[in-house]
């Protein structure tokens, strides 16, 4: 399949060299020219506009920062689009807007398939990223030897939508780990611990998480450099907050998460690393929450190899009495 991918970002620019690293046919396109440049240099060809690559390719993947700017690269390849063009959307967006989008592309005779990421920009760099499917069967299937290459664990989640609606949910959870591993960090330093000790004791623990086994480290370290910024953050969890409105649910952790993080925007920047969000508690209590030995980069060591679809086990029936 001729492939495009627009948005050569912090994720997307991994996700699209997991494409070029195995073979796959790319053309790429992104607002910096510098970055189409770089890839061009390692073999992908110049897709020029999102018109133009819809027009030229079987498939065109987005991976951009906002559901607007994913809003404005569909509505600039609609005209192309058609019966056997596919539009594969990476990006972390509102669930309502790919629906919207979706119905736009399935008018037009082309096919619409969610597949955001999760997993962290060093597994996104390696091809070993999760990825959640959302869409017709028929279309992931279609799409599934583009997905092998882009990730390690692929799962169809159902129809076009709860891809979305998921990832939103794993990015909550993931922020909320963040902010409560920071109060503990902080409260066992307060509380004369070593720094390391602690860090190894909730790592072997029931407390320990992905968050911990990977952001803490650079928490400690002092890099407190994920590559995901607090505004990524905010639309995120501002999105979980609107399920939860939409479905009526009285939610108490979110809101102060919300508070948290908008605070940390305020005093660091709008696109503050997200694991600065410690320094708040930093300096209110005039402790270093700091460690020897501990990574500046996340980097993934494990082995690349084809992703496999997840696929839960049908639900055994009841032998008969």
């Amino acid at each position: 399949m001729k492939t495009g991918f627009i948005g050569l970002g912090n994720v997307g620019g991994k996700l699209a060299g997991s494409l070029l690293r195995n073979g796959i046919d790319l053309k790429v396109h992104d607002l910096d020219p510098a970055l189409v440049a770089n890839f061009v240099a390692r073999g992908a060809a110049e897709g020029g506009s999102p018109a133009a690559m819809m027009r030229d390719c079987d498939v065109v993947i987005t991976c951009l920062p906002s559901p607007a700017a994913s809003a404005a690269v569909v509505a600039e390849m609609l005209p192309e689009m058609g019966p056997g063009k596919i539009w594969m959307e990476m990006s972390t967006t509102d669930a309502d807007e790919i629906l919207r989008l979706g119905a736009e592309v399935t008018a037009t005779g082309g096919v619409a398939v969610e597949c955001p990421v999760s997993g962290g920009c060093h597994r996104a760099d390696t091809g070993n990223i999760s990825i959640f499917a959302g869409g017709p069967r028929s279309a992931v299937e279609t799409v599934m030897p583009l997905l092998k290459r882009l990730g390690r664990r692929i799962l169809h989640t159902g129809e076009l939508g709860s891809a979305s609606k998921l990832k939103v949910m794993t990015n909550y959870l993931a922020t909320v780990h963040l902010v409560a591993l920071c109060e503990a960090l902080t409260t066992m330093k307060a509380a004369g611990l070593d720094m390391a000790t602690t860090y190894e004791a909730i790592r072997i623990s029931s407390g320990t998480s992905f968050v911990h086994e990977t952001e803490s480290q650079l928490i400690l370290s002092g890099s407190r450099d994920v590559n995901f910024t607090m505004d990524l953050v905010m639309k995120d969890i501002g999105l979980f907050q609107k399920l939860a409105d939409l479905g009526n649910v009285p939610l108490e952790i979110s809101p102060l998460l919300i508070e948290i993080m908008s605070d940390g925007q305020r005093r660091y920047g709008e696109r503050a690393q997200s694991d600065r969000i410690i320094e708040r508690l930093e300096e209110a209590t005039g402790l270093s929450i700091l460690a020897d030995g501990f990574p500046t980069e996340l980097i993934d060591d494990e082995p690349e190899e084809e992703g496999y679809e997840i696929v839960r086990p049908a639900t055994p029936v009841a032998a008969a009495e």
